[in-house]
């Protein structure tokens, strides 16, 4: 339904970025202040802070392991418990580098990203870094909508829901969150 069932505020120095969650616990991100925060998550009492250097912008769940993007070209494969760099990954189309990679989703044997600033969502195969896959969101919204948002509302939000096989879509201040299928070969 989208009716939020619950709520927790940050301090208004901290920038919320991606979060990841596990059976346990719940990992979230900050864009500038180069905080990983874990909270317990029946309680959402904070467990623990872990400090990064660079910028978080966002965090997926693999299995026992995060992916996070700060930005660039390259994704961060990170331990869970202790926050370090397990790997990092390039991430590139026809050889070249693809920057700005913002929110992330973990599904299967792929990572997928939105390229903040437009429309095009990419899966990368999470062992080589090579775009897979080119995926257009440039129709969820209807002009009528894209004329009410600002420049930077745009595409920034993927979720993998994995009983029913599809994603839901959304993007900054967007009026809408779409469940689509990805019909991928």
């Amino acid at each position: 339904t989208g009716e939020i069932l619950r709520q927790q505020s940050l301090s208004p120095s901290l920038f919320a970025e991606g979060v990841a969650s596990f059976s346990d616990v719940l990992i979230q991100i900050t864009w500038k202040e180069g905080r990983a925060m874990v909270y317990d998550r029946s309680s959402w009492k904070l467990l623990h802070l872990f400090l990064y250097s660079g910028e978080g912008w966002g965090l997926c769940r693999d299995g026992d392991t995060l992916w996070m993007s700060n930005g660039s070209a390259t994704l961060t494969q990170r331990d869970r418990h202790t926050f370090a760099i397990l790997k990092t990954l390039r991430v590139t189309l026809n050889n070249k580098p693809v920057a700005r990679l913002n929110d992330l989703e973990c599904c299967k044997d792929y990572l997928y990203a939105n390229v903040w600033l437009t429309d095009w969502i990419i899966r990368i195969d999470k062992d080589s870094g090579i775009v897979t896959a080119l995926i257009d969101a440039s129709s969820l919204l209807s002009p009528e909508d894209k004329a009410c948002l600002g420049p930077e509302e745009v595409l920034n939000g993927i979720a993998f829901h994995p009983q029913r096989g599809t994603f839901f879509l959304t993007g900054k201040n967007w009026p809408w969150i779409f469940e689509v299928r990805l019909a991928l070969r």
